[in-house]
């Protein structure tokens, strides 16, 4: 990406790059909305010869009925994602009923390191989005990996979890989706902590239209919101809501929009947090995490949201030591 489109967003969208590593459910979904969405040309990348290729020529397909000039590309190949603005790496097994995403831990660490590495040696001046799960984790392993400035590194979750909690709470209500607004902080796992505080419908707070018995439900549902739907497909974990949610951040960072959202971000300090990765809301332009929105947490959502990044901190501290002196892993 030229200087010159850096100045002027509204250059971005005519010379983005975004590579997707991984062409599984999320990958391939999230490589539709974007040159659906015009926003930029994509480089689909696996290791299974021939998907990545199937799925580009599919999608290519489709150009003519969806009106887009955007170009697919898939490939088995790192060199083919060289000069990319945005990397996204879906890449890693996929949970099955019955397993949480702290099970997919030492498989797809590994999965993810060797592709952050790969990814950055050919775009050195990427921003890198992770939706690989346990996804605070995975960022963190990518981030210690690829040694680059926390601005560049950034984990999907925060806005998933964010849009469960609202369709949930307009199911609840019967009222427009449009209507709400809702927030989820801290890690992407069961201690996840949505804020009906801050969780509003045309600016009235939830807490003044529901139940605090109704409201728990939907926190809960929040927090299982994933397994949940493992459990109704038994084959495989959601994928348009992710692929929904990593296309608006790389929106956000293509248009240079300065977005507040709520990202997996690098905390030196905010919230009483340092060296971990964990869901705040964030400003997302086009250089990447911008700054980050320190709210008024009240001491039981704050010491919820300690006992997530303990629980995020454990996990890491886990991996490091299971991937041991593994070519590539964190030290």
């Amino acid at each position: 990406m030229s200087s010159a489109s850096l100045a002027n967003p509204n250059l971005l969208p005519h010379s983005a790059r975004v590579s997707i590593v991984g062409a599984g459910n999320v990958g391939s979904t999230l490589a539709q909305r974007i040159v659906e969405k015009n926003l930029a040309d994509v480089v689909l990348l696996d290791v299974i010869a021939g998907r990545p290729q199937g799925i580009a020529l599919d999608l290519q397909e489709a150009q003519a009925i969806e009106r887009h000039d955007r170009h697919v590309l898939g490939t088995n190949d790192y060199a083919d994602t060289a000069g990319s603005d945005v990397v996204v790496i879906t890449a890693g097994i996929p949970r099955k009923p019955g397993m949480s995403r702290d099970d997919l831990m030492k498989t797809n660490a590994r999965i993810v390191i060797e592709a952050a590495g790969q990814s950055i040696a050919y775009s050195p001046d990427a921003i890198l989005i992770i939706v690989t799960n346990p996804l605070d984790v995975m960022t963190y392993l990518a981030w210690q990996a690829t040694q680059l400035p926390p601005q560049r590194m950034m984990g999907m979750a925060g806005i998933l979890d964010s849009a469960r909690f609202q369709a949930f709470i307009a199911m609840e209500l019967g009222v427009s989706i449009m209507e709400v607004t809702a927030l989820v902080l801290g890690g992407h796992g069961d201690l996840m902590v949505p804020l009906p505080r801050y969780s509003t419908v045309n600016g009235v707070p939830v807490t003044e239209l529901l139940s605090a018995e109704t409201i728990d439900r939907l926190v809960d549902r929040t927090r299982n919101g994933g397994a949940e739907v493992v459990e109704l497909i038994k084959t495989g974990g959601a994928y348009f809501a992710p692929a929904s949610a990593a296309c608006l951040m790389v929106e956000a960072i293509l248009f240079d929009q300065s977005r507040l959202l709520p990202i997996a971000t690098y905390l030196q300090g905010e919230y009483g947090l340092n060296d971990i990765f964990i869901g705040v809301p964030a400003r997302l332009g086009c250089r990447g995490i911008e700054s980050i929105l320190e709210l008024s947490l009240t001491e039981t959502e704050q010491a919820a949201l300690r006992v997530s990044a303990d629980s995020v901190r454990k996990n890491i501290d886990s991996i490091t030591t299971m991937l041991g002196d593994t070519p590539g892993s964190p030290t």
